[in-house]
């Protein structure tokens, strides 16, 4: 299957004292280059995010934000942890006992103090083992996200593959009958301008000049080379790289027909060709 670089996907769940929410998005990039936005109750579960984004990405450009959102002591106003009051008002008087300027514990900062409302500890392993879980999860839509769009490119590359095989296919026979009429032209005017020259040496040169000018084999290495694109596209995989490389010698037997071509059906052809596979070319880089 073939992969485009451009994927999302967004993942949440619950999880005891609160909710984990994980995003994953990429975009085109020459190498695999991993961001990651990660809540500092699961900094300790980056590296293993990113071995896992490691194995199942190989390129693009990756961003995974993780976020953690306690939802402990929301609904708890009502129940405050007594216990723990009782301490902060004993340590409130006993620091202003020594220290008279001390300015009293305000009621925001007793509402705000670690337990206030309850047991609001996070159980690290529990959470970084959902964490990775979830991960896992996202990571699934994610790269059916990028399958589904490989697809479709796939589909566009295809379109201009079988154009393009139209184009060889009707401007080959025309090539031969096309060459021999320029051919002879060039032999008569060869003969208008040169009376004394043998006709033998003139169908020699001819000869060499038709040779210099015959586009046959950048046909049959154009057919080759779209024959390489399909089978790359079949096998599927990390192809990217692969097809940009087709890509650039597409264009390289594209710019040579251009360059021999004397012939106005084999020139437009040529241009033709070369449109398609920029637009070929610009499909491919969004390749995985």
């Amino acid at each position: 299957m073939i992969y485009s670089m451009t994927g999302y996907a967004a993942r949440t769940c619950t999880v005891k004292g609160g909710a984990l929410h994980i995003e994953l998005k990429s975009v085109n990039s020459r190498y695999l280059d991993c961001q990651f936005r990660v809540c500092d109750e699961l900094r300790m579960s980056e590296p293993a995010l990113r071995e896992l984004i490691n194995a199942h990405i190989s390129r693009g450009k990756v961003e995974c934000r993780v976020n953690y959102v306690s939802t402990v002591g929301n609904n708890a106003q009502s129940s405050l942890n007594g216990d723990l009051l009782e301490r902060l008002r004993a340590f409130d008087a006993q620091v202003r006992s020594v220290m008279p300027l001390a300015v009293p514990l305000a009621v925001n900062d007793v509402l705000h103090w670690p337990g206030i409302f309850g047991d609001d500890s996070v159980d690290g392993d529990a959470l970084s083992s959902a964490c990775l879980a979830l991960a896992g999860e996202a990571l699934g839509d994610f790269t059916a996200s990028r399958a589904r769009e490989g697809a479709k490119l796939t589909g566009v590359i295809l379109e201009r593959m079988a154009c393009m095989r139209l184009l060889l296919r009707d401007v080959g026979p025309r090539i031969p009958a096309a060459q021999a009429a320029f051919n002879e032209k060039l032999r008569q005017r060869l003969l208008d301008a040169v009376d004394s020259a043998a006709d033998e040496r003139i169908r020699q040169e001819v000869a060499v000049f038709a040779a210099r000018i015959d586009v046959a084999e950048e046909l049959a290495r154009l057919a080759t080379h779209l024959d390489e694109v399909a089978r790359v596209l079949t096998t599927g995989g990390a192809s990217g790289k692969r097809l940009d490389f087709l890509m650039q010698e597409l264009n390289r037997e594209a710019n040579t027909l251009a360059s021999k071509s004397l012939v106005a059906e084999v020139s437009q052809t040529a241009i033709e060709l070369k449109l398609l596979i920029e637009q070929m070319r610009e499909q491919v880089q969004n390749l995985e």
